[in-house]
């Protein structure tokens, strides 16, 4: 991929240079993708079905701006990405690319440069922060862990039982990973409600997103303040500081704040996909009349049909190599295509049948990279007491709006509902130390 000339940094730009990957090998044009549009949002598994037979297992994409990069559809070849760190490295500083890219970039937040969190580090430094941060989530008590987050449940239900109807999305899915996530962060509760709001922000995007950074900014650092001062009981905050690695305490910050977000996120959305499955599907229909069993199997379906993470951004390639045909070049973005890899005809010749406890899904990650097993462990947990809490106290759930007229965010990125309004039987509160 050869970097375009300093005066195509106009945003608008659609018409990538030659070399570049929207345009072959052998020098004919190949369109490229747009990677925006509803279709993301309406029927990706149907859009990615078409650009892999268009374009084979590595498409060619463009960014906003009209920013080309690939977009890797296959199995085998998300794995080969994955796996190979040195060929495919996580050092954006690599992209060949960046003269092309304005200073206003709206995929900045994605995408950028020198950035300080452990999702940028590379080599052994990587490895040394992976383990760091491993350590201390490993530390979490699961008994406590399922407690709190049982405890979170029942208050967020109790906000809404009584009324017959409720949207659960708003007031129960997205406002519950991060709070159950700050308690064992150590953030002081009062400060809850704060996080899941600036969470909330920036998950939907828009012109709120700047003043939740900041506020997770500032409640981060003052919690570490807080932390180095010798306040509060061990924590996942405290056990980073005890056990730095030789980072600074800022790329601590950063770290926790890596972890809040991915945790909160892809949590919220994981349940809120789930119950979406479950409401819809009629494979599910007994959990929702009472029983258990099939919760853990909505949950893995979910990672593999309607995975909370569609594409990550990315890896650069160190050198000039091949990747599914494709001809790749020293600094070429490539766009890890979690959702298309997971559906790839290759290695799902039953697609419709049921995933059972195959977790071979790349909705984790693979290789170096991956979600610390620790931390999957965590939104497991999470997510799956947010989900038979709620069918325990609320047996009767039922999808209040016909099942084509929900919506998702309009993101290439994430995938979650914007809504999901249900209807159910009045049940009374829990009051404290009842149980349930």
């Amino acid at each position: 991929m050869t970097p375009a000339e300093p005066t195509a940094r106009n945003a608008g730009a659609t018409a990538p240079p030659p070399g570049c990957p929207a345009h072959r090998a052998d020098g004919d044009a190949d369109t490229a993708v747009p990677l925006s549009g509803p279709r993301f949002q309406t029927e990706p598994a149907r859009l990615y079905r078409e650009m892999r037979r268009d374009h084979g297992s590595v498409a060619p994409v463009t960014l906003d701006g009209g920013i080309p990069a690939w977009l890797v559809l296959g199995y085998r070849e998300l794995h080969q990405v994955t796996g190979d760190p040195v060929l495919f490295s996580r050092d954006s500083d690599l992209w060949n690319q960046w003269n092309s890219v304005p200073e206003d970039w709206p995929l900045a937040r994605l995408v950028g440069r020198r950035q300080p969190s452990i999702l940028y580090t590379t080599g052994e430094r990587h490895r040394e922060r992976a383990t760091m941060v491993s350590d201390a989530l490993e530390a979490v008590d699961p008994f406590m862990l399922r407690h709190f987050a049982e405890q979170l449940a029942d208050e967020l239900i109790d906000g809404f039982c009584t009324e017959g109807a409720t949207d659960l999305i708003s007031r129960y899915a997205m406002p519950f990973p991060v709070r159950v996530l700050a308690r064992i962060y150590g953030f002081p509760d009062d400060q809850g409600p704060g996080l899941a709001a600036a969470a909330t922000d920036l998950a939907r995007g828009g012109e709120r997103v700047e003043a939740a950074q900041r506020y997770l900014f500032e409640a981060t650092a003052s919690l570490l303040a807080g932390k180095k001062a010798g306040a509060g009981p061990s924590d996942v905050a405290s056990r980073l500081l005890r056990n730095t690695a030789g980072f600074t305490e800022e790329d601590v910050l950063h770290d926790l704040m890596a972890l809040a977000l991915a945790g909160h996120t892809l949590t919220a959305d994981w349940i809120g996909n789930s119950l979406r499955l479950m409401l819809t599907d009629d494979r599910f229909a007994t959990t929702l009349s009472g029983g258990r069993h099939s919760v853990a199997e909505a949950m893995n379906e979910v990672l593999w049909e309607d995975t909370p993470v569609q594409n990550v951004a990315g890896r650069w390639a160190t050198r000039d190599t091949s990747l599914g045909d494709r001809h790749i070049k020293a600094g070429d973005m490539l766009l890890l295509g979690i959702a298309a890899a997971n559906n790839d005809p290759q290695v799902r010749t039953h697609g419709s049948a049921l995933t059972g406890g195959n977790n071979a899904y790349f909705s984790f990650g693979h290789g170096e990279y991956r979600c610390p097993f620790p931390a999957q462990e965590i939104a497991e947990v999470i997510a799956r007491t947010a989900i038979e809490v709620l069918l325990d106290r609320l047996p009767d759930l039922d999808l209040a709006v016909p099942a084509e007229a929900l919506t998702r965010r309009p993101s290439p990125w994430a995938r979650g509902l914007t809504t999901l309004p249900v209807s159910f039987t009045p049940a009374p509160t829990v009051r404290p130390g009842d149980g349930r």
